[in-house]
């Protein structure tokens, strides 16, 4: 073959390659809910399925709501708060949420937020979202002042709490992080995630980022060096027991005198940080992309997510999230005097993002979040013309390269809590072992499997067990609950 013809049909693949990584088959959007549920600051996670669950805020009684996708629509705003517990929520704060399988976690802050008694509560649900267990406080905060609730799970389903915690006046904001082995039952007394780089307080009216892959957990946030308002990351490589150091995420050097009321977000893929965050150094709100070595502690690149773009005022909020190897980027921007919501997408995060940006919204966008299923991209955003939180899902088609995310190397099982079956399914055709321990470290069931175990468990006290599986390459344990 003609080596001119060669080059021309490689350089015509790389092309067509690189726009199929980049392509997202968009729906069209809807709205979650009628405006009478109002939109305050979505945030969205997946279940076990793959489907979209979403929580959001109400200013006007200081509610929050959560709907689930049944399959073919969302359900009927829940209203999670009793009349009792009111929320903390605006545009650019409010509730988190969070999952593992069909665990779901949502935390919120209770009103008025400078009462030290008024502290922060956690909703679980052990079936996708269908019913919301009774709040539990998070307590062991003596009497402190405390805002910001973020949450994550470990690879056990468990939740980890981060939150901005204050003295009695205001004074010695810092971040903390407070972690249950329980489902969310009871948390352990908080453990100090900032203070990172010679700085005695935090930004206080900026939201934060909690993130956990394996043993690290990553706390994101916004700090405050005599005014100097970069943001950060806290780490710790003990599943968060303690945060043993940290590193700055960027080097603008931003110095602010007011607060900017916004936070970094960020993901963890291998050894390698992916954090997205405002910075206004440059004399104009923008939105920056910064890859950092967890190994080092060292930030390797912080690049602006756009290049420049022509009557563009300002970008603010970015939101990041991942599944193997793909990542998407959603963030609003102000053109020309007309809000976007844009994104950019990979699905392979080793060739990097493209360097356009696809559109999901234009006008009326403040704030916005994103997932990844398999197969599928969640957008939810709260529209100030509607008053609505709007919605829009697009396909794409991922690509294995040897890089997944930890969750997909679970061992799957559920349901938790479980009743009167525990079902096991593994990640590969090895054969394992699989032990059930009961609170006490009693072996009350040992058993071989291959691929899949039913196990039959009405006879089981009501308790916690750990599940133990073990084959001749791999190991994982996980605690249950039986109710």
């Amino acid at each position: 073959m003609n080596k001119a013809l060669l080059y021309l049909i490689v350089f015509i693949s790389i092309i067509i390659s690189s726009k199929a990584q980049n392509t997202i088959t968009w729906d069209a959007s809807t709205d979650i809910a009628m405006s009478m549920y109002s939109n305050m600051h979505p945030r969205v996670t997946l279940d076990r399925a793959g489907n979209p669950l979403v929580v959001w805020g109400r200013m006007s009684d200081q509610s929050v709501f959560f709907s689930r996708w049944d399959g073919t629509a969302f359900s009927s705003p829940t209203k999670l708060n009793p009349s009792w517990l009111t929320v903390a929520t605006a545009s650019w704060m409010g509730p988190d949420i969070a999952s593992h399988g069909d665990t779901v976690y949502v935390v919120v802050k209770r009103t008025p937020e400078a009462t030290d008694t008024n502290r922060l509560f956690i909703f679980t649900s052990f079936n996708g979202g269908i019913s919301f267990n009774s709040p539990v406080e998070l307590g062991i905060i003596a009497d402190s002042i405390s805002r910001f609730p973020a949450v994550t799970t470990d690879e056990t389903g468990n939740p980890i709490v981060a939150f901005m915690k204050f003295n009695s006046t205001f004074g010695d904001s810092r971040w903390v992080i407070s972690s249950s082995t329980d489902y969310g039952s009871t948390f352990s007394t908080d453990v100090k995630a900032s203070g990172w780089g010679n700085s005695a307080e935090v930004c206080d009216c900026c939201p934060g980022a909690i993130i956990m892959a394996g043993d690290t957990c990553a706390m994101l946030y916004r700090d405050n060096n005599s005014n100097i308002r970069d943001c950060w990351a806290g780490i710790s490589t003990d599943h968060a027991a303690s945060f043993g150091s940290g590193f700055a995420l960027e080097n603008n050097n931003w110095m602010i005198n007011s607060c900017p009321s916004t936070g970094p977000d960020g993901v963890i893929v291998g050894d390698s940080l992916y954090s997205v965050f405002m910075n206004g150094a440059s004399g104009n709100y923008r939105n920056y992309f910064s890859i950092s070595s967890l190994s080092t502690g060292t930030v390797g690149t912080v690049s602006n997510l756009t290049g420049p773009i022509t009557g563009l005022s300002q970008q603010n909020y970015p939101r990041i999230a991942v599944n193997g190897n793909a990542m998407a980027i959603v963030w609003k921007q102000t053109v020309s005097g007309s809000a976007q919501l844009p994104i950019l997408f990979t699905n392979n995060i080793a060739n990097g993002f493209p360097s356009v940006y696809d559109t999901v919204d234009l006008a009326d966008v403040t704030n916005a979040d994103v997932a990844i299923s398999k197969d599928k991209v969640y957008v939810v955003w709260e529209d100030d013309n509607s008053g609505t939180v709007k919605y829009r899902s697009g396909s794409y088609t991922q690509i294995n390269t040897g890089v997944y995310n930890t969750e997909s190397k679970n061992f799957s099982i559920y349901p938790n809590p479980l009743t009167s079956e525990l079902s096991i399914d593994f990640p590969d055709e090895d054969l394992y072992t699989v032990n059930i321990f009961n609170s006490i470290g009693e072996k009350i069931y040992e058993e071989k499997a291959f691929r899949r175990q039913s196990i039959v468990t009405s006879s089981f006290q009501n308790g916690i067990y750990l599940i133990r599986v073990i084959s001749k390459n791999r190991s994982y344990s996980q605690k249950i609950i039986k109710s």
